[in-house]
């Protein structure tokens, strides 16, 4: 049997329309000889640039794969009564308009290809952390039984997943390589569900992995910190009446929030 050939593959998550963060990123794996590129999910939305995010990711001509995440969803599948209350949803549907929100809804949630499975959360949802626990407000790493109850049995070497902001890489025992490259786009954020917790990196770099096949058919990972202007995305969130995540982008740290 002939051997694989060698591959190499950057992932990026989490962009939340940082556009700056972005450009970092892709000019870094730019000069990497990448073969593809893979995004996993929650691109557009925030109260940074939404339709200049989407229209760059349009004009990429690395091979580009893209699944979409919970926020993406948010995005396509909202509910217009929440728009006069909710500013930066109404902010991210006006940017994107009828072809941007399209584009998100035709979006796969899952994707399997050259050995990886690709999901945003877990392979059964979007909205559930795979590699973090959340119950102590922080994020703590899942032990490894709980890990394989969120993972159905599955062929892939590889599996790549997003959502949590949290740059993180292991291998399972005798299981795939699973791989979360952290947040292009914002570094820390609060959430009241599935309890009050914090995600925090604890600096505002752009985050992104590599991932690579030797001609062995061995996988192995590379976790990415790049650093960009920041203070322009802050200052657009400010702009944008956020100043929670113009904190969370300064710093890459959050508070846990206090529970309604």
């Amino acid at each position: 049997m002939p051997s694989p050939a060698a591959l190499r593959i950057a992932l990026i998550s989490d962009i939340h329309g940082n556009l700056p963060a972005l450009e970092a990123v892709l000019a870094d794996l730019d000069r990497r000889e990448v073969d593809r590129l893979f995004n996993l999910g929650d691109i557009c939305y925030g109260p940074l640039w939404p339709r200049e995010t989407w229209q760059r990711l349009q004009a990429l001509a690395l091979p580009t794969l893209t699944i979409q995440g919970n926020q993406d969803r948010d995005l396509y599948d909202h509910d217009p009564g929440l728009l006069p209350t909710h500013p930066t949803l109404r902010y991210d549907v006006e940017a994107l308009g009828a072809a941007g929100l399209a584009w998100l809804r035709g979006l796969p949630k899952t994707l399997s290809v050259d050995e990886i499975y690709a999901c945003h959360g877990t392979p059964d949802s979007d909205l559930v952390y795979l590699l973090e626990d959340v119950g102590s407000g922080d994020a703590q790493l899942r032990s490894e039984p709980e890990l394989r109850q969120l993972l159905p049995a599955r062929s892939e070497a590889v599996i790549v997943c997003g959502h949590t902001h949290t740059p993180r890489s292991l291998r399972l025992a005798d299981g795939p390589l699973v791989v979360n490259p952290g947040s292009v786009g914002l570094p820390a954020y609060d959430d009241l569900l599935p309890v009050p917790h914090r995600m925090q990196t604890g600096s505002p770099a752009a985050r992104y992995a590599l991932i690579e096949r030797d001609e062995h058919g061995r996988w192995s990972a590379e976790l990415l910190s790049i650093d960009y202007d920041f203070e322009s995305a802050a200052r657009q969130a400010e702009r944008n009446g956020r100043a929670d995540w113009a904190g969370w982008l300064r710093s890459g740290l959050a508070d846990v929030p206090t529970a309604a």
